[in-house]
């Protein structure tokens, strides 16, 4: 009976290692490029034997773009592009979830509050300068 016990034992460990198994791990960089000059602009771009893929150029701290892709679980091929400057990191990609539409009545009320701008009386003006000013 033990025997039976410890070929079972056995039998379940092997199968559970092989359900997770993870193909990732033996992953190898398959592409690889970098570019810097003196100047400080860069380009680096690279690929692995999985599937995943990243590219980027640039100048410095001041402003990049390029992109990274993979592949998902589900076999569908993930793509995202970016830009990275003055203005912060901006991706942009299927995956990537958008934000709701603004509602018309709010669409509305900021139209209004753009087009009418809070009136303040002069003599409130002017009473505030005597205090603060």
């Amino acid at each position: 009976m033990f025997r039976y016990m410890l070929v079972a034992s056995a039998f379940l460990a092997c199968a559970y290692a092989a359900a997770n198994y993870n193909q990732d791990a033996g992953a190898y960089i398959t592409k690889s490029g970098v570019d810097i000059t003196p100047e400080g602009s860069y380009n680096y771009a690279y690929e692995t034997s999985n599937g995943i893929a990243a590219q980027e150029s640039g100048y410095g701290g001041a402003h990049a773009n390029g992109g990274f892709s993979w592949y998902s679980p589900e076999g569908e091929l993930v793509q995202i592009q970016y830009v990275a400057d003055e203005n912060g990191y901006q991706p942009q990609g299927a995956l990537l979830p958008t934000p709701p539409p603004i509602p018309a009545a709010i669409l509305k009320s900021l139209e209004y509050i753009r087009t009418h701008p809070q009136y303040v009386e002069p003599q409130y003006r002017q009473q505030n300068r005597k205090v603060f000013g």
